[in-house]
């Protein structure tokens, strides 16, 4: 983590002193907070839901009517808004995503999106001759839903997902195909493999999102410059045990698999605590035990562990720090563990120009910043497959996130859009 800030040099360029509307972003901001509104104060707006579609036709409707842009949904379902349409370099593009988890909160993605949209809007009302031309992008289904896709679109754009192998997949809660939930958002699983961005096609991708932690906060700090994304591993663990009568089986004749799996967690988290750094976290977030009844020891008990670091290799040794305590976990109760791995997505590092315009257009309004890597993941880590890929957080109060307590100062956010803004004015200069 590193602090940086300079006092502001002169800028030279017509552009200096261009802001964002901050009254215009706040009314975006609540107007696209009531599509998936529940009772909690939430929002439930996951990929295919009835308020995710409402919320394309209004973020839609918006674009074309009030900034004029042209509009293209992919056949993945990600909507793209571009302006200055008639410059052939390649485009530059900024945005995140539109689409909550269940009972989320209204900045977490939806953010980046009414920032992106207000610098088109400042750009168009200013009559700002871009030499690139400039895009907004709201990936399909970038958090968990019941498709079990995270971050489709981003990962059909970098061309990271085979459609192949998407063809069975369906809603694990009301069984409605993928394909059908694509025709319905504007997309086409038939042209699927359409969604792959072309080489060169983009000039950089530009993604503000908050932070979701408490690292600016505890700083005093507004902003972040995100120097690279986490990696994430997970595995499902499944522990055989035996089952038998709860009330007969005496202490010393138990091979619990939920006491073996307890002795693992606990494990897993001193591991995790050893390595003594801030970028390294671990959590095991989900547990299922059979045959789960009270008169009955477990027989078996599921657990998916994950591991986020920035460093495969770090990654890898505190993966391999678990072989040892497992064997003495199966040894001394009598059970068996069986590891499957689910995701090893390696960590990415963000673009260095992206990261440095960015740096640029902070210390020019003399605006106090930190370098942070990102622990949770992001359009962005798959974008940066593809073209230079840059974000910028936000400080989130109290660190919220995936809830409803989810929240941003609106000068905080007011600074983030006037930096978005600026570094895409510079990204414009320097780019070809």
């Amino acid at each position: 983590m590193r602090i940086s800030g300079e006092k502001r040099n002169n800028m030279n360029h017509s552009t200096a002193n261009l802001v964002v509307n901050t009254k215009r972003i706040q009314d975006r901001l609540e107007a696209l907070s009531q599509f998936g509104r529940n009772s909690n104060g939430g929002i439930d707006r996951s990929f295919g839901s009835t308020a995710d579609l409402a919320a394309r036709e209004h973020l839609i409707s918006l674009l074309k009517t009030e900034i004029g842009a042209a509009i293209d949904v992919d056949p993945a379902a990600n909507i793209w808004a571009k302006i200055n349409t008639d410059s052939e370099l390649p485009t530059i593009a900024i945005g995140s995503h539109h689409d909550t988890v269940q009972n989320g909160g209204r900045y977490d993605g939806a953010l980046g999106i009414i920032l992106a949209m207000e610098i088109l809007s400042v750009i168009q009302e200013q009559q700002i001759g871009l030499r690139h031309p400039l895009a907004l992008v709201s990936f399909t289904a970038e958090e968990p839903n019941p498709f079990n896709l995270s971050t489709l679109g981003s990962r059909m754009a970098a061309g990271k997902l085979d459609p192949a192998k998407l063809r069975e997949v369906e809603d694990t809660i009301h069984h409605i195909p993928l394909a059908t939930a694509l025709a319905k958002a504007g997309g086409s699983f038939e042209k699927l493999g359409e969604a792959k961005l072309l080489p060169n096609l983009l000039s950089a991708f530009m993604e503000c999102h908050i932070e979701q932690g408490k690292r600016l906060e505890n700083k005093g700090l507004s902003l972040a410059v995100v120097s690279g994304i986490t990696g994430i591993y997970r595995e499902t663990i499944q522990i055989c045990g035996e089952a038998n009568h709860a009330g007969t089986t005496l202490m010393q004749d138990r091979h619990d698999a939920l006491l073996a799996a307890s002795e693992f967690c606990l494990v897993f988290e001193k591991i995790l605590k050893d390595t003594k750094r801030d970028d390294v976290v671990g959590t095991i977030g989900h547990l299922e035990i059979f045959p789960n009844a009270v008169n009955i020891i477990p027989g078996e008990t599921v657990l998916t562990m994950e591991v986020r670091t920035l460093e495969g290799d770090v990654t890898k040794a505190v993966v391999e720090c678990l072989a040892a305590p497992i064997a003495v976990i199966e040894k001394k109760r009598g059970v068996h563990f069986i590891r499957r791995v689910l995701l090893d997505q390696a960590g990415v590092a963000l673009d260095k120009i992206v990261i440095d315009k960015m740096a640029q257009a902070m210390m020019e309004m003399s605006e106090p910043y930190l370098t942070l890597a990102s622990m949770a993941g992001h359009d962005a880590t798959h974008l940066a497959s593809v073209t230079r890929s840059g974000m910028l957080f936000v400080r989130s109060i109290d660190g919220k996130s995936h809830c409803p307590k989810e929240n941003s100062m609106l000068e905080d956010i007011e600074k983030a859009g006037n930096v978005l803004l600026q570094t895409i004015l510079l990204l414009d200069k320097e780019l070809e």
